[in-house]
């Protein structure tokens, strides 16, 4: 059995200082470190550093040079590893609007990286379709010519490999295929890459979405006559948020806001793309050519592509910027998405009885160990 001394232990709600975490492949107990008997475990200090959950992204698309639209299970497994080292220990490869051959593929990959024996990179929790079921007028950075109508009965058939899909609730046969997915799956269905006003927004809500894309991104804004879908996901009390919280795809200045809207529906993502870990330069996303610069990923005409974002940093950013503090700040980026996409069971918080996915983090949000299901898979020397 494992344990962890000296750090101050992050919990849903609170801090805890002065405890010991005791943990083989699950979390067993958290004591007082004063009951620690040093001989009867392997510890680990943590040196006043913050033990924090592993974080859990459910929106990126790729990191170090690999994208999950590649289909390649080695990329995928090399992208897994690498982001272990900005504190992920369990993810959801995303695809975005390429043929549906491609798209399958990726989920055939997913497939057997997430069956795979003696695999030591960041869990696989499942793939997020974003795309090709959006509107073209919202494509941002997809592919306007696989785009196509949605098809819910397309989302049921892998339902054993997809975790969360992103409609357009406005398209034709939107509504239908948001119905399908929720009748006949766990999938969870997101509106995004939309242009649905605030009433196909909420019909969409009715009909089954729970879940928003990169919120404020790729979407109809909030205007005070025309709500549009940023008013009806705030508005609900049962849809999810993402935030894209790198201060460039939304304003650092709405954190705050949208923290105290959605409170533990604030589901802090990535949208990485494959220059995530990566120097600047031109990347490819989706077949089309993005030049990456410092936080900005931009297709030639402007257009913003993914992003380069470290989970890590999206915690930095959202707890320097609101008044969430440390705890809140975590759960925005492992309990809250972990509970978005049904998996809080097992992941997103540092309770009795989940997975030991654990994070040794300092005070300037530098991740110092990484640890999956009990094993350490990263250490920052």
């Amino acid at each position: 059995m494992k344990c962890i001394i000296g750090g101050k232990i992050v919990m849903p709600e609170e801090v805890l200082e002065g405890k010991a975490i005791l943990f083989d492949e699950k979390i067993i107990d958290i004591i007082d470190a004063a009951d620690v008997e040093a001989s009867g475990y392997e510890v680990i200090d943590a040196a006043g550093a913050y033990v924090a959950p592993g974080l859990v992204d459910i929106h990126i698309h790729g990191y170090v040079g690999e994208d999950t639209c590649d289909g390649n299970v080695e990329g995928l497994e090399k992208m897994a590893r690498a982001i272990v080292a900005n504190g992920v220990t369990s993810f959801c490869p995303t695809t975005m609007t390429v043929s549906k051959d491609q798209i399958e593929k990726a989920f055939d990959t997913a497939r057997e990286l997430k069956s795979m024996e003696g695999f030591h990179g960041a869990e696989v929790l499942g793939i997020n379709c974003e795309g090709p079921f959006i509107n073209p007028s919202k494509k941002g950075a997809q592919a306007e010519e696989h785009i196509l109508r949605p098809d819910g009965s397309f989302i049921v058939k892998h339902a054993d490999i997809i975790k969360l899909v992103t409609i357009a609730p406005e398209m034709d046969g939107a509504l239908e295929a948001i119905k399908e997915i929720r009748e006949n799956s766990d999938v969870l269905v997101s509106m995004g890459h939309t242009n649905a006003t605030y009433e196909e927004a909420n019909a969409g809500i009715e009909a089954g979405v729970r879940h928003t894309t990169h919120l404020f991104n790729a979407m109809t804004a909030l205007m005070h006559r025309n709500p549009g879908v940023v008013g009806a996901a705030l508005s609900s009390d049962d849809v999810s948020c993402e935030l894209i919280a790198d201060t460039f795809h939304v304003n650092k200045g709405l954190f705050a806001l949208v923290s105290k809207i959605k409170g533990d529906k604030l589901c802090l993502i990535t949208d990485c793309m494959r220059a995530g870990g990566m120097p600047d330069g031109d990347y490819d996303l989706g077949g089309q050519n993005v030049t990456v610069n410092g936080i900005q990923c931009l297709l030639a005409d402007g257009t913003i592509a993914g992003s380069v974002l470290r989970l890590n940093r999206s915690v930095q950013n959202v707890y320097e910027n609101t008044d969430l503090g440390i705890a809140k700040s975590f759960a925005a980026a492992s309990l809250n998405p972990a509970k978005a996409v049904g998996e809080d069971g097992r992941k997103g918080s540092l309770e009795c009885g989940k997975d030991a996915d654990i994070i040794i983090v300092n005070n300037n949000f530098d991740i110092l160990k990484t640890i999956i299901k009990g094993e350490i898979r990263y250490e920052n020397n």
